[in-house]
């Protein structure tokens, strides 16, 4: 049961290389248990999609993992430190990270894989075209929050490719027409930055009051900014259709259209996760909040052997659970997996041993 050969199951494979999955690596490492991490693009991929200059609201302390401090001179970490620190740790500890490889399908075993033993088979598909497949005792999905985004739904589509989803800097849009879609904390700064950097922006959000989580120190900037017409908003409304150079904003009641001068839609929209892997496993989720089954002391799901950790358990309100928090769920995940013993990973000491040996959690801060 070693992890030198891919013929032999590993104990755990765990699906995305975020913050959260790659914390649950560090605690499958202390335990002693073979694993390795897949993620479709790089280690900590959704971070590098955040702005260029964004400055974390969290300390750098409450985003620690593996026990490598987070040592920068400011209290919060900026995008660039970050993506630094998780690196470091990933070197830290040599965590086998296969980046650039997605996960296609994840299965229970059978017969058919020529193995014995309960587990699955993980299907992977390489960006050089090459397919993989890694068997498992258990498997972590960790896929975070940031799996597809909230398109908007235009009459004809987006022909010129001028709707965007990410947001890095202003400079881009310098002396452009761009329109804000939402009514969040990011749409609130994006439209603030974009603003002070000489684009032409205004605001379109469904409903009418902006979001309860709007930063209370950014709310009044912006605001005085609409209050003052610096920033045109356009409150109850959506964004119908894109012309040349124009967009058509509808308002809700009563389909009132106004069509204003655009060269650019930033769809601050927000994210949801992927979650085919889970369903095409059986996995159940609440059509109302999105989270998938799961006893929130071990984040086994409804189907033995799968786990979730990060965002994802968070369905819908992906304002539930953060790095800081999503963080200890590898050590719920390892923990479950040692005390489950023989019935799972065949070689690891039961809940009695664990009982007798305080010192054997001692990775976990336990």
């Amino acid at each position: 049961m070693t992890a030198g050969a891919e013929a032999d199951p590993l104990d755990l494979v765990i699906v995305g290389a975020g913050p959260c999955g790659l914390a649950a690596a560090v605690a499958a490492k202390e335990c002693g248990l073979s694993h390795v991490v897949v993620d479709r693009g790089c280690i900590t991929e959704s971070l590098t999609h955040y702005p260029y200059y964004m400055t974390f609201f969290s300390t750098a302390e409450r985003l620690e993992i593996g026990g490598v401090p987070f040592t920068i001179p400011d209290p919060k970490p900026t995008r660039r430190e970050a993506l630094a620190y998780y690196r470091q740790v990933v070197a830290h500890h040599g965590l086998k990270v296969r980046q650039y490889e997605e996960v296609t399908e994840v299965m229970r075993r059978d017969g058919s894989e020529g193995a014995e033993g309960s587990g699955f088979v993980v299907r992977t598909h390489g960006r050089d075209g090459r397919e993989g497949r890694l068997l498992a005792r258990a498997v972590v999905i960790a896929t975070g929050g940031f799996g597809e985004p909230n398109r908007l739904e235009l009459e004809g589509g987006d022909p010129d490719g001028r709707v965007i989803h990410y947001y890095k800097d202003p400079y881009p849009f310098f002396d452009q027409d761009v329109t804000v879609v939402g009514g969040g904390n990011s749409a609130v700064e994006v439209a603030l930055e974009l603003y002070r950097n000489g684009v032409r922006v205004r605001m379109v959000h469904f409903l009418d009051v902006f979001d309860r989580g709007v930063k209370p120190w950014v709310r009044p900037d912006i605001e005085n900014r609409i209050a003052s017409g610096e920033i045109p908003m356009h409150w109850g409304s959506r964004v119908a259709r894109l012309g040349p150079g124009t967009a058509t904003i509808v308002r809700a009641e009563g389909g009132e259209a106004t069509e204003v001068a655009n060269d650019w839609v930033l769809a601050m929209t927000g994210w949801r996760p992927n979650r085919a892997l889970l369903h095409g496993l059986g996995v159940e989720t609440d059509p109302e909040t999105g989270i998938p089954a799961h006893d929130p002391a071990t984040m086994e799901t409804n189907v033995p052997g799968v786990y979730i950790a990060g965002v994802i358990a968070a369905g819908f309100n992906a304002n539930r659970i953060f790095i800081e928090n999503g963080r200890e769920h590898g050590t719920l995940i390892a923990g479950h997996l040692m005390g489950l013993g023989l019935d799972l990973v065949g070689r690891f000491p039961g809940p009695e041993d664990l009982a007798t040996d305080p010192d054997y959690m001692r990775g976990f801060g336990q």
